[in-house]
């Protein structure tokens, strides 16, 4: 089966409508055919995020309201995946890549998931999956 990672920035900007990505990620996400899956780190940082908006509360109750419907799936990162994910961490440290981005990318290797919808373009452009395979980055 088919699916697209999902990083911070649109889970931001769909929760919330003040957002300036909000219009675009919500037409995008309505595009979307394949479930969405992330990661407990990048719902942390999402979660920590929807915190400075005007709603705070219930900009982080909608982020858990999607996962709890599974509208959104989180992927579960465990201590087999610390060594990788330090390896990237390490790998990518000129950029610098965050604890978020490397749980996606270890998903992404671990998982075979090829698509993200990002809007860190910039930082997912130079990732790669494995040793050579870039990522389709949305939008």
């Amino acid at each position: 089966m088919k699916r697209v990672l999902v990083d911070t920035g649109p889970l931001v900007a769909i929760v919330d409508a003040t957002d300036k990505d909000h219009d675009r990620c919500a037409g995008e996400l309505k595009k979307l055919t394949d479930p969405l899956v992330t990661t407990w780190s990048v719902v942390t940082e999402a979660a920590y995020l929807l915190g400075q908006t005007a709603n705070p509360t219930d900009s982080q109750d909608a982020l858990l309201a999607a996962i709890e419907r599974q509208v959104v799936l989180v992927a579960a990162v465990d201590h087999a995946d610390l060594p990788p994910v330090r390896a990237l961490l390490r790998k990518y440290r000129d950029l610098p890549m965050d604890l978020a981005d490397a749980t996606l990318v270890r998903v992404a290797e671990r998982d075979g998931i090829r698509q993200i919808f990002t809007l860190d373009r910039r930082d997912f452009e130079v990732y790669r999956i494995g040793r050579l395979e870039t990522f389709t980055i949305i939008p």
